[in-house]
């Protein structure tokens, strides 16, 4: 199974799901996230579904973004 882009659906997660993405240091994404995702796309997210690097940068350049 593949990720959505994170584009498609890093805006609308909620303030708990981005902090669980960029906080933790869990090898693979939450069931909370993956509802979440779901959710907003439609894709069924398999368990096994992490972020890569280029999504990362992503997510943490949207949160300097808003804090500015």
């Amino acid at each position: 199974m593949t990720l959505p882009p994170i584009r498609d659906w890093w805006p609308h997660l909620s303030t708990e799901a981005r902090r669980s993405l960029l906080d933790g240091d869990l090898p693979h994404l939450t069931e909370e996230v993956r509802e979440e995702i779901r959710d907003v796309t439609g894709a069924v997210v398999g368990m096994q579904e992490t972020l890569s690097d280029d999504d990362l940068e992503y997510a943490r350049a949207e949160v300097e973004a808003s804090d500015e």
